[in-house]
């Protein structure tokens, strides 16, 4: 079986943004609220932050219980990873996920600026300079065989669409207009030169587009 590189569960407004500006470390999404984008997924009974019993079942919650589901590594870019922007003035900052990060593979981090790897739990972070198909071979031979989850953030799914290397790419619509920030696209049939594309709704609220390479 080839390994993928997939998008799973990437959120954007009906205007396509996916996250605002002026990131900060009390606001790691800008001006935008995640809940208005990612709230479909909070509420499933797979959320993996759940603290109380209950939560949805169906569409949206198969989406929420697949997200490491034969992944065996993650690529994102560092604004993701956090808000610190130029050479690292604190190596303390270990990302935005505590002790016990949710991806328990190894992580690339994309980065201009080189810093040690380190580990938390089951999951180790590497930060990388490179271009998007050197980073992607990289991640593929951490997987162990498994396929490659693209994280994020906009840009760097945008850098690794451009460059053609997105096998499979799932984007939750979230019915919410937001106006500015960070766009995925102005309208998601710009990739059908490149995907197929089908449109699955769901209860709700969210439309799930799902795009395999042609």
């Amino acid at each position: 079986m080839p390994q993928l590189l997939r998008v799973q569960n990437f959120a954007v407004s009906s205007d396509g943004i996916g996250a605002g500006e002026e990131q900060s470390l009390e606001r790691p999404f800008g001006h935008v609220d995640p809940g208005r984008l990612m709230g479909w997924a909070g509420a499933t009974a797979s959320w993996p932050n759940r603290t109380d019993p209950g939560g949805t079942r169906g569409l949206d919650d198969y989406f929420t219980r697949d997200f490491s589901h034969n992944i065996g590594a993650e690529i994102m870019g560092r604004n993701k990873f956090g808000p610190q922007r130029g050479p690292w003035q604190d190596h303390e900052w270990r990302g935005w996920w505590g002790d016990e990060p949710p991806f328990r593979t190894p992580v690339f981090v994309l980065t201009h600026h080189p810093r040690p790897s380190f580990t938390l739990s089951d999951t180790t972070f590497h930060f990388v300079d490179g271009e998007p198909a050197a980073v992607l071979e990289r991640a593929r031979e951490a997987a162990g065989g498994k396929d490659v989850r693209l994280g994020g953030g906009v840009t760097t799914v945008r850098e690794f669409l451009d460059a053609g290397l997105v096998d499979t790419l799932h984007v939750a619509v979230a019915p919410v207009e937001l106006g500015s920030g960070l766009r995925l696209w102005e309208s998601p049939e710009e990739l059908l030169d490149r995907f197929h594309l089908e449109v699955v709704p769901s209860p709700s609220g969210v439309t799930h587009h799902l795009f395999w390479r042609r």
